[in-house]
């Protein structure tokens, strides 16, 4: 999977990534690994949650409809949610307008043992704020050297980042759009704005590019994930997830007291 993680300093071009790619593998057999992937992340987030020494933050950007929530779904199925969070940041209230774009996203940070997840995030203040010209350009074009020690902050101090940009094309948006409308059930998705959004779709895919490229490092890098076939996007995100909870070397922490002999009569 590492083939769709942005370099450090890369210049990022959506034309060049397929958001139809499959990576050569077929439904089902992507939908087996995500069952055995599952089970695998269930068993490492609980011994992140015991082991109580690290922190995941995961970060989830895409256009509308591009599968954040079904993302959230399918590949944290089966953990425990007293060590998974999902925070989201939608249109900032009255309180949060009048401190700084950061303020409202610090508290959300994971603590030890925990993993959370930003359905939208801090990149919001450099995609919508820029996208509907909301604040002036010499204004949200600093935030992204404010966002990269903002993350460095957080790795410094022992969190790991991952952070994933969901990539559908704008055909697919088109079909996802017109199935919300086409079902009653979905009609509660359905926002005359996300039309208007849609209008913006050139905007945001500059936007998305500037934020990809000035925003992935080392120790926070992107992940420009092909969201076209929900069964792989939901692979390639759980594959990196696991791969990164492998890496960190955990353990279970020895009991407090001395076990051996103790009988349960």
């Amino acid at each position: 999977m590492d083939r769709y993680r942005v370099a450090a300093g890369a210049e990022v071009r959506l034309g060049d990534w397929d958001p139809e790619d499959t990576g050569g593998v077929d439904r089902d057999t992507a939908k087996h690994r995500i069952e055995e992937l599952n089970h695998r992340l269930e068993a490492l987030q609980e011994l992140l949650y015991a082991e109580g020494k690290h922190k995941v933050l995961v970060v989830l950007q895409a256009t509308d409809t591009g599968g954040k929530d079904g993302t959230i779904r399918r590949v944290f199925e089966g953990t425990n949610p007293q060590g998974v969070k999902v925070a989201s940041f939608k249109q900032p209230t009255p309180l949060e307008l009048a401190h700084d774009y950061l303020w409202r996203v610090h508290a959300h940070a994971p603590g030890t043992g925990e993993i959370v997840i930003f359905n939208r995030s801090h990149y919001e203040d450099v995609l919508v704020v820029r996208v509907h010209d909301l604040v002036p350009e010499e204004r949200w074009s600093r935030r992204y050297d404010h966002i990269l020690a903002f993350e460095q902050l957080l790795a410094d101090e022992g969190t790991t980042i991952l952070k994933f940009f969901l990539h559908i094309s704008r055909d697919e948006q088109k079909e996802r759009l017109q199935a919300r409308l086409d079902d009653p059930s979905k009609h509660w998705k359905f926002s005359l704005g996300d039309l208007d959004e849609r209008k913006r779709w050139d905007d945001y895919r500059h936007a998305f590019e500037d934020m990809l490229s000035r925003t992935s490092s080392d120790t926070a890098p992107w992940y420009v994930v092909p969201a076209n076939h929900k069964w792989y996007r939901d692979l390639v995100v759980a594959s990196v997830l696991a791969a990164t909870l492998e890496s960190l070397g955990m353990a279970y922490p020895p009991p407090e007291d001395d076990l051996s002999g103790v009988v349960i009569e």
